[in-house]
This record gives C-alpha cells, sequence and structure tokens, in this order.
C-alpha cells in the first residue's frame, strides 16, 4: 500500500513575518512544497495531507488541488487549538499552536497507511523521499518508525539561531533519544546550542532531525494518549509545545517502539528568517539547472 505524507504547515512563521508555506521560490513561483510533493510522487507516495489552520485551507486548495488531480489523492486536517484536548479541562486559551506532535495527530482521521511527516518550509531532497518511501511500503514492524537525519552543520542558518531535533543513535543506528534544542547558531567557529545561560557544543556532523519522520499507523494511539497527558501537564502554559520528539522519545523509554536512523546525503535547506529566501531561491534555481527537476514541475 502507497505511505501518505502528511505535511506540517499550520505554524505561525513569526519569525519568518508571513506565510512562508505558500512564499514563491522555484524559478517558476514555486513554492517548497511544490518540490516535497513532486519528490513524494515519484518516490512513490500516494496521498498528501495538509495539516493547516483552518483560514488557510481556500489558498491550499486553490494553489495544490488543480497541479496534484491525478496524480495523488489530496485531503486537509485541521490543527485547531481544542483537537484532542481532554473536554473535561475546559476551553483553550492559547493563541498558539500545541507543536508538531499535536499536529501529526490532528490528521489521524484522514491517514489510515503507514506515513511520513515533513515541515512545510523545508527542502528535503529527492533521496530522502525515496528512503523512507521504500521503508513504509516494506517494513511490515508496526513498532518500527523510521527518522532522516541531517548533518547539523548543513542545517544551520546565518541570520539567527535554529531549532533541531539533536539524535543520539546506537551502534545499530537505531535512535536512543532526541531531544529538541530551540537555539543553536554557530559562535567563533564552533556550533553551539543554548539553553538559560549556557552554551554547549555540537560535533559538526551531529545528526540532527529536520522533522522528517516515517511512522506506522498504529502509533496512533499512542501519540493521542501522550498528547492528553500532555495537554493536562501544560493547559495553563500558553507556550508550551508537543513535540514529535517527544513523541519518539516517550515511544522509546516506554518500550512502545523503536526508530531507525537513516542518513541522507540529499542537499537540505530551510526558510527560518526573511533573509533565507535569496539562499533557498539560488539553490533551487542550479537543482533546475543541473537537470535535477524539470524546466517546470507541473
Amino acid at each position: 500500500m502507497q505511505p501518505t505524507l502528511l505535511i506540517l504547515a499550520a505554524g505561525m512563521g513569526s519569525r519568518y513575518g508571513g506565510i512562508k508555506q505558500l512564499d514563491q521560490f522555484g524559478p517558476n513561483g514555486e513554492t517548497i512544497i511544490d518540490y516535497s510533493l513532486f519528490d513524494a510522487i515519484r518516490a512513490g507516495f500516494g496521498k498528501v495531507v495538509f495539516i493547516i489552520r483552518e483560514e488557510l485551507r481556500a489558498d491550499f486548495e486553490e494553489i495544490f488541488l488543480p497541479k496534484l488531480a491525478g496524480k495523488m489523492e489530496v485531503d486537509f486536517a485541521i490543527q485547531a487549538l481544542g483537537s484532542y484536548v481532554p473536554a473535561d479541562l475546559g476551553a483553550v486559551t492559547r493563541s498558539k499552536p500545541w507543536g508538531t506532535g499535536h499536529a501529526m495527530l490532528c490528521a489521524r482521521e484522514q491517514t489510515d497507511t503507514a506515513f511520513a511527516v515533513i515541515n512545510a518550509d523545508d527542502f528535503y531532497g529527492p533521496e530522502a523521499f525515496q528512503i523512507l518511501a521504500d521503508f513504509l511500503k516494506n517494513d511490515t514492524n508496526d513498532e518500527l518508525h523510521a527518522l532522516v537525519g541531517y548533518e547539523v552543520k548543513n542545517t544551520l542558518s546565518e541570520f539567527g539561531s535554529v531549532s533541531r531535533g539533536v539524535c543520539t543513535p546506537d551502534a545499530s543506528g537505531n535512535l536512543v533519544s532526541v531531544i529538541e534544542r530551540t537555539k543553536i547558531y554557530e559562535k567563533d567557529g564552533e556550533i553551539v546550542f543554548e539553553e538559560g545561560d549556557t552554551l554547549t557544543p555540537l560535533a559538526p556532523e551531529t545528526p540532527v532531525s529536520m522533522n522528517f519522520w516515517g511512522f506506522k499507523n498504529a502509533v496512533f494511539p499512542y501519540v493521542q494518549a501522550q498528547f492528553e497527558a500532555y495537554a493536562r501537564a501544560n493547559f495553563d502554559a500558553p507556550k508550551a509545545e508537543f513535540y514529535i520528539p517527544t513523541v519518539m522519545t516517550n515511544l522509546i523509554e516506554q518500550h512502545q517502539g523503536q526508530c531507525k536512523v537513516f542518513r541522507s546525503q540529499s542537499a537540505w535547506f530551510g526558510v527560518t528568517y526573511p533573509e533565507d529566501k535569496p539562499m533557498v531561491q539560488a539553490s533551487l534555481k542550479q537543482l533546475h539547472d543541473e537537470g535535477k527537476y524539470p524546466e517546470k514541475l507541473w
């Protein structure tokens, strides 16, 4: 059965200053999502679920439905602030989304196969999509999931700090832990992450999660149980976020799942700040010029 692609596109883009999910970066006005969809289709994904805010749905339908007609099935999941929050907690008053783990959970009803999860504003490269598509189509262990990791040195921005899930794999290539570090940057020729007043160095080859995960469908009940517990513990913390790395760490620690770490040699680039845009535009144009993508994707 063909796997499903979940695209996390409900974020607010506060550092970017706009709706970067729909911004144009390719030489013909393509969004970064267009490249992910193109790579997913040729890797063998059969369906895409856009996880968005309700107010973005009309724009997404207008932009993507005509391109994908006859190429892959399309569905939408709404990441609402109250989705999957236990009803007895009352009305949710926070304005910030609950995070990537919650977003993934919001697509539960639209997803009935093994699936991959990606960010809308990251370019992952065709190799990464093929790696996860092959894994999701061929591996039959419901408790074995996957992550495509990138070297931290290749994932930084020149214009400010970035958030990355720092991974520790074991000798067999299975994930031991993944910890979200929200302030990673280069300082005095060294890569560091900031936590409180402490700076801790990271080796340049350290594998990090760029939120390109592969899950078996059986994971959803575990994710829902984790999120409900998280919502109870953080209901009055308006900035608390339930991350996918948190989901995976809990699965591993509770012996409810394992995660295989794949290393991708594909180029990765993303957009965190407005100043990142020219670099992304130049990188995509180069890929077209090299023949990695056709003159026009669609």
